[in-house]
């Protein structure tokens, strides 16, 4: 009855009360050429312990036991075994959005607390339940300084996460927004003279991502200035949340759009993910998505209300900031607890720790290639060039279980065999060691071969 809840007999209540006899009957305005004649093409049925010895098979064959070095906006960190015993309870994993929101105190409440928590590690003034990742947060914010502006244009900073540019320009061509780009210089930063060019009285924001997708920490001041000057907004990405532990908040910021999957969500193949808009309170009322407030009933008793609700299925499509339906609350209750577990001094001890992984993996792999950016600060990711294509490295090391940097030339053409390495608390020092020892040994054996030919 796990996997099957309706019974013969409760199959047939349920079409008497509809008032047909068979299934045949409830399909019989279906057309017989357009109907199913046969069973469907499916394995026999396994029983519970089969199933889970089939997913096991499964799960190995997505790489268990491998050391990764992937970062590029989805990130290894540990996850507290707390956060699934506490999710799992009925009360959360079964709620929905709250459409009657009074009727879901602890569900408003959590959500209250994690809007706190939020602007308390952004610096900001307000933040909102959450959307759906860091990539449509950042398009969502964009849109947001649009609207507050009366602008149209953007101008999106080169070192954005490729992939958050990509859906930017998705919002952007439908909405008609013109959009355009500003390069970056030897450091890994933002080209603050290209971006100037960039300005216009048209422009309406620039947005940034720091630490960007190089791992790099950008100038925030130095931008902020700038637009602010010509009339614009800043808007800053940040797609590793965990930096905010060590790294001075981008407080200059209008607009700050964050991905929180660093903070207890599994990495999941993508999501679903947990995506943060926080900003000043003067802006809140063109802030897309759900805020929860605190307020007291008549007896004074302390109680949590929805205070804004701006999706389009809540208010006139006109009216609407956004068509992002839902606020992931399962998913900002895994960052919740996750920040409650840690604390202020706890996430910073973590961000600490990220740093010095990073560090060391720079060290070491450095010795391998050249470590493109090193000008400017970097938070747990870094970018090295090797004089091999990085995807015959990433072949190799996967042989010994090591799953290597992510590849440059695809979004970067420019930057040749360059690979974005990441090191967080889950990569051991064995595994630097491990990665950099595999990458060190083809490169004596190539030069050996090297030798013989000149010998030969």
């Amino acid at each position: 009855m796990r996997y099957l809840p309706k019974s013969p007999a409760d199959r047939q209540s349920m079409l008497k009360a509809i008032g047909v006899q068979s299934i045949d009957d409830l399909f019989s305005p279906i057309p017989a050429e357009y109907r199913l004649k046969r069973d469907l093409k499916v394995p026999r049925q396994m029983a519970e312990s089969e199933i889970l010895d089939w997913f096991r098979e499964r799960s190995r064959e997505n790489g268990e036991g491998y050391a990764t070095f992937l970062g590029a906006g989805a990130y290894s960190h540990y996850r507290p075994v707390i956060i699934d015993s506490l999710i799992s309870r009925g009360e959360f994993l079964t709620a929905y959005t709250p459409y009657q929101a009074e009727i879901s105190q602890g569900t408003l409440q959590s959500i209250f607390e994690f809007q706190s928590m939020i602007c308390e590690l952004t610096g900001m003034e307000v933040a909102n339940a959450s959307m759906y990742d860091g990539s449509t947060a950042a398009a969502e914010a964009v849109m947001m300084a649009v609207r507050l502006t009366g602008r149209r244009s953007v101008v999106a900073a080169r070192t954005v996460h490729p992939e958050y540019r990509e859906v930017l320009a998705t919002y952007a061509f439908h909405q008609g927004m013109p959009l355009s780009e500003a390069r970056f210089t030897g450091n890994g930063r933002v080209d603050l003279e290209a971006l100037e060019r960039s300005l216009t009285p048209d422009t309406a924001c620039v947005l940034i991502q720091s630490p960007n997708f190089f791992g790099t920490i950008e100038d925030v001041n130095a931008v902020a200035e700038l637009a602010h000057k010509h009339g614009a907004l800043l808007v800053v990405a940040v797609a590793e949340a965990l930096s905010l532990g060590i790294v001075v908040p981008p407080s200059q910021a209008d607009v700050i759009a964050m991905e929180a999957q660093s903070f207890g969500v599994p990495l999941g193949f993508g999501g679903p993910y947990c995506g943060v808009i926080a900003t000043r309170e003067q802006y809140v009322r063109q802030m897309p998505g759900r805020l929860v407030g605190q307020n007291t009933d008549k007896t004074g008793k302390r109680g949590f209300v929805l205070n804004l609700a701006t999706p389009e299925q809540h208010v006139r499509r006109e009216k609407a900031t956004s068509n992002i339906c839902t606020n992931q609350a399962l998913i900002a209750l895994i960052v919740n607890i996750f920040m409650t577990i840690y604390g202020k001094t706890g996430l910073m001890e973590l961000a600490k720790l990220n740093l010095a992984k990073a560090d060391y993996g720079v060290r070491e792999l450095g010795k391998l290639g050249k470590v493109l950016f090193s000008g400017a600060p970097r938070f747990n990711e870094f970018v090295i060039e090797t004089e091999e294509d990085p995807a015959t490295i990433n072949t190799r090391l996967l042989e010994q279980k090591i799953v290597g940097g992510l590849p440059l030339r695809k979004f970067y053409p420019e930057l040749g065999n360059a690979a974005l390495w990441c090191c967080t608390e889950t990569t051991s020092r064995k595994a630097i060691d491990s990665a950099a020892s595999a990458i060190k040994q083809h490169g004596r054996r190539e030069e050996v071969r090297d030798m013989e030919k000149v010998a030969l």
